[in-house]
């Protein structure tokens, strides 16, 4: 039996009987419920639960420190170095882990546009890893599988081998670890398959910039299918990115992941990893239908006698997930890009206050602005240790995947504002009538429609007014949405405790600003929000 002359250039000496390639979804499906990863659910989508991990863990995320990046990456809290001797401690386990266990290989791309692509290889340790990257990367063509050649990165997954952090100086037995120098990302003592995807996120929010001129983007991506025209939704996880690119009449790009080049807005990725909690057929039907066979549910809990999965059952996460192909989606566009500049920039924010307008126009510079600091609320079951909504700055709406400094990401949005004509719109999904815990989370109807309304530019024909304190253009009225809604305060039963709430928000954005960025341009400082009292 021939060893496997690609695996052996990392070290790990596979024959082909201990290793399987480019298996289709059907051949993956089998092996894994043959090896009792997961159970089929009654509709033929591969269930799955990822053990303690539900959630990324930021914590145990690490970028190697090597001479061709150290100038570069923006470290701190979110980008964490790590020194090249403990990397390769762990790369040598890893190695060894596998060499002694049958792997499964998936050779994709992330990039529907070729010409800013990088190749991806991923070597796993469970079927179900596999089924994940080969729905979740695009996928390649014949041809290009039959030239592939060399990856331009590799990925390392060994999700039940434990790390000793007293060994390998890590902060747990999980470990995410990316080097740029050597192009490798291990994943490492973690089941969740989200940590996969935002690894090779990551990578690509690195390379695109520095190599490409490209702005990587947090964001979901819909295009009209008359006009053409697009629509980048900005935002974490929770805030609607899927939800509301996921849209009756829209031909949905991409659901997470963007580059936005000088004549091209196109996904990186080539499927959806959608939550799950509370959804319904009325409420997310195409995600819904989506949850059929080839796709990967996470952490969802299954009747075991009717094998029917139950959306509205938290016990294991909130954090539930499906993994599917993007042309699972009715309406994709199943070239990944759409050849213009995007009409419409939307960031959305989970406001956990209720003081930010449902709906508000920005200026260039405020979009820059809130692209920089990226104010939400943090929501159950998307990190470790998240039990209810935390007010959080997670900046460029995706912090934790962004090696460089927030402004070369913002300079880069606002060239392309100014040279698209693009309308950006903030959006607040999260609650209205009073903070999280007495008022209540803002309709999906109205949330819709609202979004709807910037789109085609007919909310533009209203008239708007100026928010002082958030700086921002508030309209009066939209059309199918209550017009005291849009007015945040009347909404609120106690007046005085919203002008309260709303200052102390604001002040929270001038602390932020002040302390984690300094060296913010003055005139996109100048347009964030400020306290009246």
């Amino acid at each position: 039996m021939a060893v496997n002359a690609e695996l052996q250039q990392y070290g790990i000496a596979h024959t082909d009987k201990k290793c399987t390639v480019d298996a289709s979804p059907a051949k993956l499906v089998e092996m894994a419920v043959e090896r009792g990863e997961g159970t089929l659910t009654s509709t033929g989508c591969l269930a799955v639960l990822t053990g303690a991990y539900t959630g990324r863990s930021p914590e145990d995320r690490f970028i190697v420190d090597t001479p061709d990046v150290h100038d570069n990456i923006a470290w701190g809290k979110v980008n964490k170095p790590m020194a090249q001797a403990a990397y390769e401690k762990i790369r040598e386990e890893v190695v060894a882990y596998l060499s002694e266990r049958r792997v499964f290989m998936v050779h994709g791309i992330a990039g529907a546009d070729r010409r800013f692509s990088r190749k991806v290889l991923a070597v796993c340790e469970l079927a179900t890893q596999a089924l994940f990257v080969h729905q979740m990367l695009v996928r390649p063509t014949e041809e290009e599988r039959a030239e592939f050649g060399m990856a331009d990165f590799v990925v390392l997954a060994a999700p039940r081998l434990k790390l000793d952090p007293a060994e390998y100086g890590t902060h747990s037995e999980c470990a995410v670890v990316i080097n740029f120098q050597e192009r490798m990302i291990l994943v490492v003592g973690t089941q969740y398959n989200g940590e996969i995807k935002k690894a090779i996120f990551s990578t690509m929010n690195y390379l695109l910039p520095v190599e490409n001129n490209v702005l990587p983007m947090h964001c979901s991506c819909n295009m009209n299918p008359r006009s053409h025209g697009t629509t980048v939704f900005f935002g974490l996880s929770g805030t609607g990115k899927t939800t509301l690119s996921a849209a009756e009449g829209r031909m949905l790009i991409g659901d997470d992941e963007h580059g936005w080049a000088d004549d091209v807005v196109f996904n990186i990725e080539g499927g959806c990893y959608a939550k799950t909690i509370n959804i319904t057929p009325e409420t997310e039907p195409q995600i819904v239908g989506a949850v059929r066979f080839g796709a990967v549910c996470e952490n969802v809990i299954i009747d075991q006698e009717t094998r029917v999965a139950d959306y509205f059952d938290d016990s294991v996460t909130e954090n539930g997930r499906v993994a599917y192909p993007v042309d699972f989606i009715p309406n994709a566009v199943k070239a990944g890009f759409a050849k213009r500049m995007p009409d419409v920039v939307i960031f959305l924010t989970a406001d956990a206050f209720g003081v930010l307008p449902p709906v508000s126009k920005l200026s260039t510079q405020a979009a820059m602005y809130h692209f920089i600091t990226g104010f939400t609320s943090k929501v159950a079951g998307t990190e470790r240790g998240i039990k209810e909504p935390q007010p959080t700055f997670s900046s460029l709406f995706g912090e934790p995947f962004m090696p460089l400094d927030a402004g070369v990401y913002a300079k880069m949005l606002g060239e392309r504002i100014e040279r698209g004509g693009t309308r950006v719109y903030l959006v607040n999904t999260g609650w209205t009538g009073g903070p999280y815990g007495v008022g209540s989370r803002m309709k999906l109807d109205y949330t819709r429609k609202m979004v709807e309304a910037c789109q085609s530019g007919i909310i533009d024909e209203c008239d708007f007014v100026h928010d002082e304190r958030f700086n921002v253009e508030v309209p009066t009225e939209c059309p199918e949405v209550p017009s005291e809604l849009l007015n945040p305060k009347s909404t609120w039963a106690d007046g005085d405790a919203y002008e309260k709430a709303a200052d102390e928000l604001a002040r929270m954005f001038q602390d932020n600003a002040a302390t984690r960025h300094p060296n913010m341009d003055p005139d996109v400082k100048a347009a964030g929000p400020r306290p009246l009292g």
